[in-house]
Parts: C-alpha cells; structure tokens; sequence
C-alpha cells in the first residue's frame, strides 16, 4: 500500500470516527430539544464540510514548507518594503531565471474559509498564487517570469486574507533552455504528458513521447453504454492508446516519434516484484501487450511475444532509450509524485540507464500527484505554480520553471480536452460540492472542462526538478 494510500484510509478512518460521535450528538438533541433540529444542524454540518472541509490535507497549514537548494545556488538580497520587493542596489536578475521566494504567510480569520492569495503586480505578468486556508507558516513563491519587474524594482506582492510576514529570501536558478534539447517524455499513463509537460514538449527541438501503460482500468464510463467489464475495458485502454500517440500531434509531435507500450494499469508494481513474470491486466482479461500497441509506428523486440513483463518493460525502455538517444528524459518524481505506476516508471526508467551506453545529460521530475495535498497546484487555472508542500527535506532540490504564454496555456487546455479519461462528467456529489465552494468559498473553476486537472494544470508555470547527469555518447 502506497504512503497515499495508507494516508487516505487514516483520513477515512477518522471521517468515521467523527461521525459516529455527531450521529450520536445529534440523536441526543432530538430527544432533549426538538425532533427536528438535528435535521437541520445535519445539513447544515454537510454543507460546511463540503465547502470547508473537504480537501485532502494531510498535514497542517500551520507546518512550515522545508526545502533544502544546493549549496552554490545564488541568493540575491531582497528585503520587502510595504508591498514592494526590492533588491539590493546593482543587483540584476537573468530574464529567463527560475526565482523561488521564501516567507512567511499568515492568513486573517477570512483565510480559513477562503484561499489566501499572494497576489503579484507591477511588471508585465501579473500573477496570484494560492495556499491552504489557515496557512501560517513557511511558503515558496515562484517568481519565475518576474526578473525584469523585480530588476526594476516595480514588483509588489500583496496578501489578500492573509499577511506577509519576516525577512523573504530569493533563490536564483540559471539552466540551459532544455527546448533546445532533444526532449523524452516518460507518462505512465495516456495524459500524464500532457498534463506535466504539453508545454516543454511543444516547444522542443524534438520530442518523443513514451507511454508504458494503456490505463484500461476503471472503465465504468463505458458500461454505461451498455457493454460488459472486459468489453469495456478493452476499449477504454484502446482509445487511451490512441490518444497516446495522436494528442501529441496537436503539440507538434508528429505519431512517428510516439510510442505506447501496453503494459497494464497498476500492474507494474506487481511486474516488478517478479521481473520474469507475465503479469495480465484482470479488467481487460489481456495477457499480450500487442493488443494496445497497434497504433506503435514501429515494432519494438519485444513484439515478439508481447510478455507484460518487467524484463521486457526494460528491455524496451533500454531499446528506445539507444535508438532515440535523448539528451532530456522527463519522468515522474520518485518523491512527490506517490502513484504506484509512476514510481515504478521512474525506478523502470533508472534501471534501464544503468545498463545503456547512451546517457542523456539531463533528467527532468514532475508531479502529477500528491501525497499529501490533493489541490496542488492550489489556486485558479491561468495563475502561477508554487514550490509544492514538502514537510521534511532530504535532499537538495534544484527547480526549474518553463513559462506558458495564454495562448500555450489554451493549446494544453485542448490537448487535455481530447483525452478521453478527462471527458466524462463529475459525479452528482462532486457537482454539488463545486457549487457549494462557489457560493461559499469562492472557488472558481476553469470553462475548459470540468476534470480537475483542467485547473490543476493550465498553468503560466510547468515545474520541474533537475537532475544533471554527465551524459556520454556511444563509441561508433
């Protein structure tokens, strides 16, 4: 069980817990007070959990966020006058600089039923970024996209239900512009791309993408048109398959550099305790990866029998590692990103390295998941991606932040919109809940679609973490 998983059935456990002892409250009011109260304080309890109460946080928003930046990492001086950010005299910031601003933000008694915002103005690129409600601790804005108004000495951020508060301290990251790289993307499912990095692919040199499973699970969307588990199944992996290899054509990545694998849907963890092992996906009744690799533009070695094993997932990610020798590899961050597939992905990715002559030069982490905060990125589509929550740091962290233009943010809106995952209706109690933190809490939704990702990640910012690798060429 994943440390997401054990966190959710602790957070269910106590949901529980509590609502025996309000059943039992209310049932004692009936009796002592009046039949119909506990009706009314019943919906009204619902009602304020729904717009108060029902995000996943598992943490509190008084913890300070705690990350640790390499040692040689630059640090201009900043010091925050009223609402303006000011640098120290002579210092200037390169435009393209990844800036990460730590400081303290406290919300007021409206930031625990409406999200506190840091709201950034005075340059070209206005910006909000958003946190829990009751935050009152160590945050990180991401001021990437503001060197020139900070340069200036024009940018200002001001707090709305919430205040700003210590000394703040600037850290500035320089990186090569990976778009001139070639680029592989590693998604462990069809959308995983997209969402993480629509934005990095789309504008790169070249890029390919790989995805390692055609997510045919959780295919009840399509029972409803009347077909039976597998029938579903099946055809919910095919389609999710073809949007593997098509959607990418609206980013400019032509099918001929787009792979699927077809292995199956939380079934790599199972394939890796057992790397010999045929490992089939129980929904779609499949024991042969070919069946969701029909769209592939070329054969891989392993078509020859089609196993769904982990020696196989390796020996394709080894072959197409050799053959497209990427100098970028985008894949999913062991530590923030808790989904078994995408760990799995990860560690399938680093395995594979260990044993090719090609290396790339750089590794590039996303997070399409959280452990621990299931809103992050917090906030609006179209507004900025702050560092996400990390309670204890391990290990140094090195971020890198690629801007998206409106009009980049609309194509990855499309592109999200023809994946077929992203397109069914939310449930009744989710509408219903959205409505509520409309009126309540103030919470908006974008007018793309209604999936949260669609909020989650349109963005101005894609984040990334890197990882410098020394990169060499094989021997010819």
């Amino acid at each position: 069980m994943s440390r997401k998983q054990q966190l959710l059935k602790r957070h269910r456990r106590n949901k529980r817990f509590g609502l025996i002892i309000a059943l039992l409250l209310l049932i004692a009011i009936g009796v002592l007070v009046v039949w119909w109260l506990p009706v009314v304080l019943a919906v009204l309890g619902w009602v304020a959990h729904e717009a108060w109460f029902a995000d996943h946080l598992f943490y509190s928003p008084a913890d300070d966020y705690q990350y640790i930046f390499p040692p040689y990492t630059q640090q201009p001086k900043v010091h925050l006058d009223g609402e303006r950010l000011r640098l120290d005299d002579g210092v200037m910031l390169v435009d393209d600089a990844t800036l990460i601003l730590a400081l303290r933000i406290k919300s007021n008694w409206l930031g625990r039923f409406i999200d506190p915002v840091v709201e950034l103005s005075g340059g070209s690129n206005p910006d909000r970024q958003t946190f829990e409600r009751g935050v009152d601790g160590l945050r990180y804005l991401n001021l990437s996209g503001q060197s020139s108004a900070l340069s200036q000495g024009e940018l200002q951020l001001r707090g709305r239900f919430c205040r700003l508060l210590g000394e703040p301290v600037l850290w500035a990251f320089e990186y090569p512009d990976y778009r001139n790289k070639r680029v592989m993307v590693i998604a462990p499912h069809a959308d995983d791309a997209e969402l993480a990095a629509f934005g990095l692919y789309s504008s790169a040199e070249q890029s390919w993408i790989v995805t390692l499973t055609a997510g045919e699970i959780e295919a009840g969307h399509y029972q409803q048109m009347g077909l039976d588990r597998v029938e579903a199944s099946r055809l919910k992996g095919s389609l999710r398959a073809w949007d593997s290899v098509s959607v990418p054509l609206w980013g400019g990545v032509p099918q001929e550099r787009c792979i699927q694998l077809g292995y199956f849907c939380l079934q790599l963890p199972v394939m890796q305790r057992a790397p010999a092992e045929p490992v089939a996906s129980n929904d779609a009744q499949l024991g042969d990866t070919r069946y969701f690799r029909r769209f592939n533009p070329f054969a891989l070695h392993s078509d020859v029998d089609g196993v769904p094993s982990w020696n196989n997932l390796l020996g394709d990610l080894h072959e197409l590692i050799e053959r497209i020798q990427p100098q970028v590899i985008v894949l999913p961050h062991p530590r923030f990103d808790p989904h078994p597939d995408h760990l799995c992905s990860q560690q399938a990715v680093l395995q594979a390295l260990a044993a090719t002559t090609w290396q790339p030069e750089t590794l590039l982490y996303y997070a399409n998941h959280l452990h621990d905060n299931d809103r992050w990125p917090m906030g609006d589509a179209g507004t900025g991606v702050a560092l996400p929550p990390q309670i204890t740091a391990d290990e140094p962290l090195r971020p890198w932040t690629l801007g998206l233009s409106t009009e980049k943010q609309w194509h990855k809106a499309m592109s999200l919109g023809m994946m077929h995952d992203l397109q069914p209706r939310l449930p009744l109690k989710r509408l219903l809940r959205r409505v509520i933190q409309r009126c309540l809490a103030a919470r908006r939704w974008p007018v793309y679609g209604e999936n949260e990702f669609f909020r989650k990640t349109v963005r101005r910012h894609e984040l990334f973490w890197v990882q410098e690798l020394s990169g060499k060429r094989e021997n010819n």
